[in-house]
């Protein structure tokens, strides 16, 4: 029998961010509306298609000997697995989202402690009742299958729900009454699969190459000639990664520095650059970075 590693995929908001990120890494993934078993360019790797809500636990029953989903959900279903690493990625930036305490603008709701006896919906019922015990105050959690900041304030007092911007929780007007969470990505593994030599072996490098994508997000190469005598001015120009990479060329007077940098420096720094007294001067992108 071949060694099989066998992966969830997270269905809904997170799926195409993690296949393009999977993509970058070097995997392609494609999907079927008709299946829930996306296909993937590795014989060694069976994906299954699951919400990132349910993730964690078929991860920690063994269904699966990995998976990928948000923190909050690890701590919704206290599920007891291996983290292997953190994605930082979202639909929207790289931002963590949030999961907040919301009430309705003109709510005389200003802590926690105001919930005594309330009604709450929430899709985070766990994380909510934790949150309710963590500082003695009983309430109702009730869970919301959607459209969570409608409700208040005819179907309940408050609610619990993620967020990112708070642009959607403006626009129902509500008020953020304080964080109770903040979640990123994860490449969480099965304890037992991860004792496992081969499989922590593919997850390790699984990761590696993921991590690599993301920390080669807004960062470009940047190469160029410069004088002997110039180098000391250049360097002083670049805010380098790591320490430039200085190679000589086959006129001895000139060298070739190259480093890398955040993108959005470069319109500012290429100038400076040709001024330091380097030419040739050549932008390239960064698609995996390994530090």
């Amino acid at each position: 029998m071949p060694n099989i590693l066998k992966l969830g995929i997270p269905a809904g908001s997170l799926q195409e961010a993690t296949a393009k990120l999977f993509e970058r890494a070097g995997y392609t993934i494609k999907f079927s509306s008709r299946s829930y078993y996306p296909e993937i360019d590795d014989d060694e790797i069976e994906c299954l298609l699951i919400r990132a809500q349910e993730m964690a636990r078929y991860v920690e029953q063994g269904i699966l000997d990995a998976g990928i989903t948000g923190y909050d959900w690890i701590q919704e279903t206290q599920a007891d697995v291996h983290e292997v690493c953190e994605l930082v990625f979202s639909k929207v930036s790289r931002r963590p989202v949030r999961w907040v305490l919301a009430v309705p603008e003109d709510s005389p709701i200003q802590s926690v402690k105001d919930l005594e006896g309330k009604r709450i919906a929430t899709e985070a019922v766990g994380l909510t009742k934790a949150h309710l015990a963590k500082h003695g105050v009983n309430a109702t959690v009730e869970f919301s299958w959607g459209a969570t900041e409608v409700k208040p304030p005819r179907l309940a007092d408050a609610i619990v729900e993620v967020t990112e911007t708070g642009s959607s929780l403006r626009a129902n007007n509500l008020r953020i009454v304080e964080e109770i969470l903040q979640s990123t990505t994860r490449l969480i593994a099965n304890q037992t699969a991860w004792q496992d030599d081969w499989k922590r072996s593919k997850l390790e490098n699984i990761a590696l190459m993921l991590q690599s994508c993301l920390h080669a997000e807004g960062k470009v190469g940047l190469m160029m000639n410069v004088r002997r005598a110039d180098l000391e001015s250049v360097l002083g120009v670049l805010p380098a990664l790591q320490t430039p990479t200085i190679s000589s060329l086959s006129d001895p007077e000139w060298i070739d520095v190259n480093t890398i940098i955040d993108e959005k420096v470069v319109r500012a720094i290429v100038p400076a650059l040709k001024q330091a007294g380097a030419r040739g001067i050549v932008e390239y992108q960064i698609t995996k970075l390994i530090d």
